[in-house]
C-alpha cells in the first residue's frame, strides 16, 4: 500500500485468478493512528454465451468430419442447476456405441459403452465419477479431453486420467452432440433418463462456440 494520503501502489498479478468474492485482509494500522483504504480492481474481459434448459428440450449440434480429428477430441461447458438428475451431454453410433455425461444424485458421471458386447466383451462399458453436490445453483467447470485412448476428464478442476487401452478405436459415433437431454428418448437402448434443468454456459468442441452458432441459428 502507499505510505500518505495521495499516491497510488499499482500491483499486477502474475497470473491471472477468476474468483467469486476478493477479501482484502489490512494487516497493520497507519503510525499516527488513523486508517483508510481504497481499492481499485481491474479485470480482463470474460465472454459468458449462456442457454437455459427446461427439462424437456435439447441443444442438438451437427458438424461436418472436418472438425473432427484423430488425434484429440476437447469438449468444454459450464453448468449450473438445482436438479439433482440429468443429462448434459450425449453422443452415439449406428451399433449402439455412446458416450453420456449425466448428473446423478448430484455427482457427474462419464459413461463410455462400446454397445456391442459380443464383439468387444472386454471392458465393454466405461463410468468414471466425479464431484458431489453439483446441484447446488452455482456454476461448475466440465473439460473432457481425449487424446488417442487416453482421457481426461476435469470437474472443477479435479482431474481423472483415464487409460482406454483401445477401446476407443472401435468407437462408432455420428457426427452429432446433443446438449441438455437425448434428442429420441431409448434411441441408444439403455438411456430414457432426465434431461437437463438448469443453464450451461461457454460451451465449446474443438474451439467451437456451440451456443454462438446456436443464437446464429
Amino acid at each position: 500500500g502507499n505510505t500518505n494520503a495521495d499516491s497510488v501502489v499499482y500491483h499486477k498479478l502474475q497470473h491471472s485468478i477468476k474468483a467469486r468474492f476478493l477479501r482484502f485482509v489490512p494487516l497493520d494500522w497507519n503510525p499516527n493512528g488513523r486508517i483508510g483504504m481504497r481499492i481499485e480492481v481491474y479485470g480482463c474481459r470474460y465472454r459468458s454465451e449462456v442457454v437455459g434448459f427446461d427439462g424437456k428440450s435439447c441443444l442438438i449440434y451437427t458438424f461436418s468430419q472436418k472438425l473432427m480429428s484423430a488425434m484429440k477430441d476437447v469438449i468444454s461447458l459450464k453448468f449450473k442447476t438445482m436438479q439433482s438428475d440429468g443429462i448434459l451431454l450425449h453422443r452415439e453410433g449406428q451399433n449402439g456405441d455412446h458416450i453420456t455425461l449425466e448428473l446423478i444424485k448430484g455427482k457427474l458421471s462419464l459413461l463410455i459403452n462400446l454397445g456391442d458386447t459380443k464383439t468387444h466383451p472386454s471392458n465393454a462399458q466405461i463410468n468414471i465419477t466425479l464431484g458431489s453436490l453439483l446441484d447446488d445453483q452455482h456454476w461448475h467447470s466440465v473439460l473432457i479431453e481425449h487424446f488417442n485412448n487416453q482421457v481426461n476428464f476435469t470437474v472443477d478442476k479435479h482431474t481423472h486420467h483415464f487409460h482406454a487401452k483401445g477401446e476407443f478405436s472401435y468407437l462408432d459415433l455420428d457426427y452429432e452432440l446433443s446438449f441438455g437431454g437425448i434428442p429420441v428418448p431409448g434411441k441408444s437402448g439403455t438411456l430414457s433418463r432426465r434431461n437437463f434443468h438448469g443453464c450451461f454456459e461457454n460451451i465449446y468442441y474443438n474451439g467451437v462456440n456451440v451456443i454462438d452458432l446456436a443464437r446464429k441459428r
